[in-house]
């Protein structure tokens, strides 16, 4: 059996490569190359089931209108499916874009914050086409910008235009951003946090926490360079810590296996933290197809609730 993941590759027939997607220097029409891609692979996709998923459709149930059954789907896949209502697939999201100095870490040509920020975009694109609602606050020690959930004409370029700023904080402080968009944002919705999470476990616990008590759905994506992953730095050199200032010279073979114990508890930490508080939970590099991420975001939104995408053809 072929898994979600693997088709997503199968019918996109050549995910983007992030290094040459950072190349493209609007932030707006890197996003519109991820979702198009996304899209082209959908509709290229062999497998049925895999392919009704996606669509604007839900499986029939008893007590619906037979008036909406779609007899054409009927016919070739000998399954009853009904159009979905405008009101059941709405959705109200909030982007938490990380832009604290750690974030502008980068090994690969681009940095922790340009990743975040594209993945940022192409969510706020991909849910603009589906008519949802889309708001954004970027942070570092502080709320840097705060745009409300709005669909409307101009709001995904005012939104574009924030995310293009660059990461210049210092601390990564989760405790005020979050606080605050719980103090802010009354309508239930979705909040997508975007962060390399390199802050104190037990304050992010605290403040997922209210912010999953006033009934938000909540999704981490948790994003690390390659090469904090790995630690494969295989020369003496002098480190920099972006976020205090200090600076190490260290042998990387001498401190590997400590540095990776250490970042491995303290992932797991947090994955803990949002599986106990029934947040989704994603963690990988930054050299990860952009597309892959979108996939996962998409197949988590259907797991838990009513959304359903809307297909443009």
């Amino acid at each position: 059996m072929i898994s979600p993941t693997e088709q997503v590759g199968h019918v996109s027939g050549e995910l983007i490569d992030p290094h040459a997607l950072m190349a493209i220097r609007s932030l707006e029409l890197r996003a519109r190359v991820v979702v198009e891609g996304f899209w082209t692979g959908i509709h290229r996709s062999p497998y049925h089931g895999f392919s009704v998923e996606f669509t604007e459709y839900r499986a029939y149930t008893p007590g619906d209108d037979p008036r909406y059954l779609d007899w054409k789907l009927y016919a070739r896949s000998d399954r009853y499916f009904i159009k979905k209502f405008e009101d059941e697939t709405n959705l109200r999201c909030h982007l938490l874009a990380d832009n604290s100095r750690s974030m502008a870490f980068g090994s690969r040509g681009y940095t922790k914050a340009q990743y975040a920020n594209t993945l940022a975009a192409t969510l706020a694109y991909f849910l603009h086409q589906q008519g949802d609602a889309i708001g954004l606050m970027t942070f570092d020690e502080q709320i840097r910008e705060y745009l409300p959930a709005r669909h409307r004409p101009g709001h995904l370029r005012h939104l574009m235009l924030a995310l293009e700023k660059p990461a210049t904080g210092a601390a990564t402080d989760l405790v005020a951003p979050l606080k605050r968009v719980a103090e802010i944002v009354r309508k239930r919705g979705l909040m997508v946090l975007i962060s390399d999470l390199l802050a104190p476990v037990e304050a992010l616990e605290r403040n997922l926490a209210a912010l999953t008590a006033t009934g938000h759905e909540v999704q981490v994506f948790h994003l690390l360079d390659p090469a904090e992953l790995a630690f494969d730095f295989d020369k003496a050199a002098l480190f920099h810590d972006l976020e205090s200032g200090r600076k190490l010279y260290l042998d990387p073979e001498a401190v590997r296996h400590e540095y990776l114990r250490r970042l491995g508890a303290h992932n797991l930490a947090v994955e803990t933290t949002c599986s106990k508080l029934g947040i989704g939970y994603r963690r990988f590099g930054t050299d990860r197809p952009m597309e892959l991420a979108l996939f996962d975001f998409l197949r988590a939104r259907m797991a838990q609730s009513k959304f359903t995408l809307r297909s443009r053809n």
